[in-house]
């Protein structure tokens, strides 16, 4: 266990990781299944127990990350029509994109910032408000607010587990991974929940 820590605290503090951090969380913002989450979250309890990387360069990192991430999204929606692709011609692709389309209209900053906690929901609002035509200025703003509250929880996470486990960074990381996959799936599911519950409120409405 001793060489683990010394082999993983080692590439911690190598000077290229927080461009590796900012790399990896980007490339989530069109790839889902890169566990950019799991990236941060570890590499901030390491940091925590030992000193480095700064918890607040790995904060940076994965807000400068997240950002870029989100905007490529975007920029992709922006020029590419969905219309064209055969599987978004079916009724429930289209039914799923006009609810998409009105969400974002009406309510476009909340669904903006909380998809962000989502992995694939995170691309597919991006996406979808280039293609619709989102205000690309407001896009930004609300952009940074969600890459810097998605970082700023994941730095803490991690930092609650490095606290905890000073003494074993490895596992003090691997906890704080878990600690993430755990909370990740609570606010997954509060989502889904809120959505539910409001669906009775707005057919009431209508």
């Amino acid at each position: 266990m001793e060489a683990l820590n010394e082999l993983v605290v080692s590439w911690a503090q190598s000077p290229f990781v927080l461009l590796a951090v900012m790399v990896v969380v980007l490339i989530d913002g069109i790839f889902p299944p890169m566990p950019s989450e799991a990236v941060v979250v570890a590499l901030a309890s390491i940091g925590l127990a030992t000193g480095s990387p700064s918890p607040w360069t790995v904060l940076l990192a994965a807000t400068v990350g997240s950002f870029l991430g989100d905007n490529l999204a975007f920029s992709i929606g922006r020029r590419v029509d969905l219309a064209r692709f055969r599987w978004t011609r079916g009724p429930r692709a289209m039914a799923l994109l006009a609810r998409a389309r009105v969400a974002l209209d009406r309510r476009g900053a909340s669904v903006i910032l909380t998809a962000r906690f989502v992995p694939v929901g995170r691309v597919a609002v991006n996406v979808m408000a280039g293609s619709t035509g989102f205000s690309r200025r407001r896009f930004v703003l609300l952009s940074a607010v969600s890459a810097a509250a998605w970082a700023g929880y994941s730095v803490a996470v991690g930092m609650v587990a490095g606290a905890w486990l000073q003494d074993q960074p490895v596992l003090g990381a691997l906890v704080a991974v878990v600690l993430a996959l755990g909370c990740g799936a609570v606010i997954d599911w509060a989502l889904r929940r809120s959505r539910r519950l409001r669906r009775p409120v707005l057919s009431a409405a209508a």
